[in-house]
């Protein structure tokens, strides 16, 4: 037990730190910014107590917005999809799910790149819209959400290649 709160206290600041330090600092093409400290919601474990988890989800979402001086779009954004991961994982793992026996790395590729892709996308608009918070500009909003997805994605599912455990 000890050794799983270890290993997700530190996924948390190592993302947190790398979140503010590094990837807030990229704007590649002027618009398109990477996210990848919600990589700690997309892997946290299936069978964990919802509340907790919907705290933790919280203060990281907090702690970005405190860092990035941004309002509390980041805590909103990640209580979202905080909130809708069940449903994803469901939809994208199914009946895996719902037995609980769903551990992401182990998972296949296409129902991985589903989920990470439904949840990323999910973020970014409610993130975009909060901070836009204009209809008028709508399709800014979803060129930013499609584009920073897109990079987000990509970039979390090269980490879970880099980082997962080998096994023989």
């Amino acid at each position: 037990m000890s050794s799983s709160i270890l290993l997700h206290g530190t996924r948390f600041l190592v993302l947190l730190l790398a979140q503010v330090f590094l990837f807030n600092n990229i704007d590649f093409l002027g618009f398109i910014n990477p996210y990848v400290y919600i990589l700690f919601i997309l892997l946290y474990p299936v069978n964990s107590n919802q509340l907790l988890f919907l705290l933790v989800s919280f203060f990281l979402g907090l702690s970005i917005d405190i860092f990035s001086d941004s309002g509390g779009i980041h805590a909103a954004s990640c209580i979202v999809i905080a909130f809708l991961r069940p449903s994803i994982l469901k939809f994208s793992f199914g009946v895996s799910y719902e037995y609980n026996n769903v551990k992401v790395s182990n998972t296949p590729f296409g129902s991985r790149l589903t989920y990470f892709f439904l949840l990323v996308i999910i973020h970014h608009l409610v993130l975009f819209n909060l901070e836009v918070f204009n209809m008028s500009h709508t399709l800014f909003v979803l060129k930013l959400t499609l584009f920073s997805s897109i990079f987000t994605t990509l970039l979390c599912m090269i980490f879970m290649i880099l980082f997962s455990k080998k096994t023989p």
